[in-house]
């Protein structure tokens, strides 16, 4: 049996204490009982909300190779009788096993952070990279000070390429993680509004997203958005840095990974793009030119890390977008159908401008409404009102007239709005459904989006659970 981690590595690299008739091996790592596979180790994080110790009992049930606990916590663990590995606590233990597996490992390292598209930009480094090599990458949105540990304990040691997105709301967030990362190569997507309540500024998130460079390995590579106003504050830490080699991607006749045209459409686009003094065609399987953009960034660092370019390449003809971050559905309505965008997961100003524009290139037939339901942007602070007002401008210029709404700060766009524009706004996003579940008619074209917070996703839910899939031959594009 292949396993993950060697029992007697497990102790060595947790400091920890082995009790019971222990296994040789484990074959993943898990913190949820409820998804945990025979023969991982379970371990019993304690997080804001719940305590992993609390599952043991479950984790066991459910085949758990091992327990990884507390010493605080053996008292409460008397009647679960189960190997464990007893540590001083779990998720310093869980760090000290990610470092371990970074230090075994050969695998080129890409880290990727930034305001908007950190979870797109994995997952399409993901897609691209698979063709050269093994890929580890992060699970879902798993940056934060227990996801980014968890990512690495669980990087198998014959890894090719590791991808890891670090996320943060707060400065400092982000030094202790990629110190842990050590990437060859770090990707800052851009900078904009996201989390400005714990900001003052763009400066300060700025200067919060470029601690991924302090992580850098040497002759390392960092990749930035030369389109983007923080970009020469960014280059001028990476040069206080000393960071080896600083590239850019963007627009900008300047940029090293540069976009030389694009064709948007329904379905997918058509990027150009100029690469070692090449211009290159390349099909693009998601729509929007903000996938584009950071195509340039991902393109630029499978370059970097030794990948087959021409397998790279043609692997973004074949890209989906995710669940929550522009995954399409056509549903059918009575004999027609529908268009559904969902873009539920998170929204900031610039991603909010970003899936407007997604649905202002969507095609659909004659009498096809564009239909933005639209939920209230989170951590946004004493700023709120603003931002949400601000929206009004690009909804107005993509021609969208059909605009409805949820949550006390969409009121601030709502009133923004101008009076031909046909609006709904309601108090809750359940009361929200209901109207939208009743409204919607064959042609539409309808994008949701809100912070994942706002709970926009139960209208998607809804949305799929009423309508089916559309099985038929007329096309909606």
């Amino acid at each position: 049996m292949s396993f993950l981690w060697t029992t007697s590595d497990l102790i060595a690299a947790m400091h920890g204490r082995p009790m019971g008739n222990l296994p040789e091996g484990i074959t993943g790592i898990s913190i949820d009982s409820r998804s945990l596979d025979k023969g991982e180790a379970f371990f019993a994080i304690k997080g804001d909300r719940v305590d992993g110790h609390d599952y043991a009992g479950i984790a066991v049930a459910n085949g758990a190779a091992l327990l990884v606990v507390s010493e605080t916590k053996l008292p409460a663990l008397g009647r679960v009788i189960a190997p464990m590995i007893v540590v001083d606590d779990v998720l310093e233990a869980m760090v000290r096993l990610g470092c371990a597996a970074r230090d075994r490992s050969a695998a080129k390292i890409i880290a990727v952070t930034g305001s908007v598209g950190k979870t797109t930009t994995k997952e399409m480094l993901r897609h691209v990279l698979e063709p050269s090599g093994r890929v580890h990458a992060s699970v879902a949105s798993f940056n934060n000070h227990w996801g980014v540990p968890l990512t690495l304990s669980r990087m198998p040691e014959n890894t090719d390429f590791g991808i890891f997105e670090i996320g943060m709301n707060h400065a400092d967030e982000i030094r202790p993680l990629v110190r842990m990362v050590r990437p060859h190569v770090a990707i800052i997507t851009t900078i904009a509004a996201a989390h400005l309540g714990n900001f003052k500024d763009l400066e300060e998130i700025a200067a919060a997203k470029a601690e991924i460079m302090e992580g850098l390995v040497d002759d390392g590579h960092v990749i930035l958005n030369r389109d983007n106003e923080q970009f020469e504050t960014l280059e001028k830490t990476a040069n206080a840095l000393a960071v080896a080699h600083i590239h850019s991607f963007g627009s900008s006749a300047k940029a090293d990974f540069r976009m030389v045209e694009f064709t948007g459409g329904s379905e997918g686009a058509v990027l150009w793009a100029a690469l070692d003094g090449k211009t290159l065609e390349i099909q693009m399987g998601a729509p929007g030119r903000h996938i584009a953009e950071n195509a340039l960034a991902v393109i630029g660092a499978a370059s970097l890390v030794g990948a087959d370019m021409d397998a790279a390449l043609a692997a973004l003809a074949t890209l989906q977008p995710e669940k929550g971050r522009g995954a399409r559905h056509r549903l059918a309505i009575g004999s027609a159908s529908f268009v559904l965008i969902d873009e539920s997961y998170n929204a900031n100003p610039a991603s909010m401008r970003a899936a407007i524009s997604l649905l202002k290139d969507t095609e659909l037939p004659e009498g096809g409404r564009r239909i933005a339901i639209l939920g209230d942007m989170l951590e946004m602070g004493e700023f709120a009102g603003k931002v949400h007002a601000e929206l009004a401008a690009p909804l107005v210029e993509a021609g969208i007239n059909e605009v409805w709404l949820a949550g006390p700060e969409m009121a601030h766009l709502r009133d923004a709005l101008p009076e031909d524009a046909h609006v709904e706004y309601r108090q809750t996003v359940d009361e929200l459904k209901e109207f939208a579940l009743g409204s919607i008619a064959a042609g539409d074209g309808v994008m949701i989006k809100s912070s994942k917070g706002t709970g926009c996703g139960r209208i998607v839910s809804a949305l799929l659970d009423t309508y089916p899939p559309y099985s038929g031959t007329e096309r909606v594009e």
